[in-house]
């Protein structure tokens, strides 16, 4: 087992993998922007050292000052977290290179399944559905203009070199296209900075349901129940629950099986996430494998009693995948993420939390770096908090989560938390009968809840 390990990233996914460390005995050590020097992953790790000024370029994207960290204070290993450098292959070379390993699949494999083009031919040869696309980069305007009057408006465009909505614009005509195209490769520049773009067919009223894999250094694969992430704005997810109101037992099994075999067939290790989408028929397609842990992980582990970020160190460091084969869900599992931002327009919005208080009580969970007195930084992502609630049924879930958002109190900043009550509310939500076109209903009906 390691005796150090780094953590490349902050905020809450820093605190989780912090937690985590300590519990298997193992030390860290936060890495900090200038603006984060007062975060909590920096007070709690048991060594902490600067890498850089607020922007993330010079920072937790600054691959030669984290490898310098870890030197400097002798780690073993680095987790990267999610976001950041989490699924850039080149960091996890470099680790690899310098002795240090990687928390996470090796760089091959982060390299073929973050490239979706490369990704998705793999898929075809692991027989597993994919969504009508590009085989391969579009780089120009008229290639994309040529593609998409094949393949049928309405078309999304996607950044080839990383995932979480980051370079994700939607085009339903060649005007909208025209619009869209450099703003996506701008967006897929300064995320992931490569600018590549891949062309999907995009699919209206399907459900976007994930596929959670662990995988050890053995060859042993075991795919965990679905998650159901198609609350969402602008592709960046606000609910998740797990099991999914629309997906039945026998849907459920094919997607597993799915997830497995393309697991199988790439070779994968450590945690992963292979994302599909589902019409209203059930017919699922591929959509991207994220070579991570994902911001709602703590939906399964809820949902399973586990704890994947002491699995996935444990696989790091060579140790037989310990998740028992046929482990099933218990009861229902909801996560509302709450953001930093103005409800009424979604602007982020930062500054000093004066008053915090987080709900608690059996079956919820909170996972945050915020507290009172903390300044939020202008530099990063606008999550503050997620809130996971775990009851029996769905309808017990939902009720436990309502009390829980209307038990948060944030005094300072504003926040998303009458959105998520407004939709813990909404029949459509209620009814389980929900799509990835469900925001814009919303919406439109409601408006932006003050």
């Amino acid at each position: 087992m390691f005796s150090k390990i780094l953590v490349a990233n902050r905020a809450e996914i820093a605190l989780r993998v912090i937690r985590a460390a300590r519990e298997l005995g193992i030390k860290t050590v936060a890495v900090y922007s200038e603006s984060d020097k007062t975060s909590l992953h920096a007070v709690l790790a048991d060594e902490k050292i600067c890498i850089g000024p607020g922007r993330a370029s010079d920072s937790y994207l600054n691959i030669a000052n984290i490898l310098s960290a870890a030197e400097i204070t002798q780690a073993d290993a680095i987790h990267p977290g999610y976001g950041f450098l989490a699924e850039n292959p080149r960091f996890a070379e470099i680790c690899e290179a310098s002795g240090i390993t990687f928390i996470g699949p090796p760089a091959s494999i982060i390299k073929l399944m973050g490239n979706k083009s490369e990704a998705r031919q793999e898929m075809k040869k692991a027989k597993v559905p994919i969504i009508p696309g590009s085989d391969m980069i579009v780089d120009a305007m008229p290639e994309a203009k040529k593609i998409a009057k094949k393949m049928g408006y309405p078309i999304i465009l996607k950044a080839a070199a990383g995932g979480g909505g980051r370079g994700m614009r939607i085009a339903r005509s060649p005007s909208q296209l025209e619009e869209q195209f450099t703003m996506a490769q701008n967006e897929a520049k300064a995320a992931f900075n490569d600018a590549s773009l891949y062309i999907e067919k995009y699919l209206l009223n399907a459900r976007h349901i994930e596929i959670q894999v662990v995988a050890d250094k053995k060859g042993n694969v075991i795919a965990l129940g679905e998650r159901e992430c198609s609350i969402q704005r602008k592709h960046q997810k606000l609910i998740e629950e797990t099991p999914s109101p629309f997906v039945d037992e026998r849907l459920r099994r094919k997607l597993l099986k799915a997830a497995e075999d393309a697991a199988k067939h790439v070779g994968y290790e450590s945690l992963g996430t292979f994302e599909f989408l589902v019409d209203e028929k059930g017919r699922f397609y591929f959509m991207e494998a994220n070579t991570r842990v994902q911001v709602e992980h703590p939906v399964t582990e809820e949902a399973y009693g586990l704890d994947l970020i002491k699995e996935q160190i444990k696989i790091a460091a060579g140790e037989k995948l310990s998740i028992p084969d046929g482990l099933r869900m218990r009861g229902h599992t909801i996560e509302c993420r709450v953001n930093a931002e103005d409800p009424a327009t979604f602007a982020p919005s930062p500054g000093t939390i004066d008053f915090l208080v987080f709900p608690g009580g059996p079956g919820i969970r909170v996972d945050s770096a915020a507290y009172q007195g903390w300044r939020i930084p202008s530099d990063y992502d606008s999550l503050i908090a997620k809130v996971v609630a775990h009851a029996p049924k769905r309808h017990l879930a939902i009720k436990k989560m309502q009390a829980a958002i209307e038990m948060t109190a944030i005094v300072g900043i504003k926040t998303n938390l009458p959105l998520h009550l407004a939709i813990l509310a909404d029949s459509e939500f209620l009814n389980g009968d929900y799509d990835t076109q469900f925001m814009e209903r919303f919406l439109a009906k409601n408006g932006s809840p003050q």
